[in-house]
């Protein structure tokens, strides 16, 4: 019988599985990081296109400002302020020219409730383009307030409001337009409302005929 006696201070370990796996697990880290750096890479890339392409915006945004401000310079100087308000005047002009009284009167037949009378409106064009309609109506102050509601539900007129409240006068004043509703006794209340109209609106349904009268 033949024994084996070990006199190693330790016992030996067979090292090499340890080897090849701790191998493969650092192959496999190296590939992640070099597929990271291959990302990084490209969106860095992509972040400088953008960031050139923001550049490219804000130095053209940057060279009309200043075209529009030397522009502007040179249009008020005396020799052109002549011009200037004759440029002023014809944009006027030609925005009160587009603006269509029948259109008006049909969006407002629309959603004018009964026992109202409109008796004046006045389109205004505010300085960022867009119509303003200031409109004196008289009857009911209930009226006049689902005037507004249903103001406030057409697409055509924006954020109505009721703007002033007095008592009739005895003879209504049409300013730079007609006057139509129902007619409305003496001592009814007046009150003016100012609201945005959006004229290129398109319609979304077509015009509903008149209901028939029974007989």
């Amino acid at each position: 019988m033949r024994i084996t006696v070990n006199l190693a201070t330790r016992p030996y370990v067979e090292l090499s599985p340890i080897l090849r796996k701790l191998r493969i697990a650092m192959g496999a880290l190296a590939v992640l990081c070099v597929a990271l750096a291959i990302w990084m890479v490209v969106l860095n890339k992509k972040d400088q296109k953008r960031q050139a392409a923001v550049d490219a915006i804000n130095a053209r945004t940057t060279q009309l400002q200043s075209e529009r401000t030397s522009n502007e310079a040179r249009m008020r100087q005396p020799a052109n302020a002549e011009e200037l308000a004759r440029s002023q005047f014809l944009n006027d002009l030609f925005a009160r020219k587009s603006f269509s009284w029948t259109a008006v009167l049909m969006d407002l037949e629309e959603v004018l409730p009964s026992g109202l009378q409109v008796s004046s409106i006045e389109p205004q064009i505010i300085p960022s383009g867009d119509v303003q309609i200031r409109m004196r109506v008289a009857g009911d102050r209930d009226r006049a307030v689902e005037l507004v509601r249903n103001l406030e539900k057409s697409r055509r007129f924006l954020a109505p409001r009721l703007a002033s409240e007095s008592a009739q006068q005895q003879q209504n004043r049409n300013v730079g337009g007609p006057t139509f509703g129902t007619p409305i006794p003496p001592g009814a209340v007046e009150f003016d409302i100012l609201s945005g109209y959006n004229p290129l609106q398109a319609r979304t349904h077509e015009e509903k005929p008149a209901k028939e009268v029974e007989p």
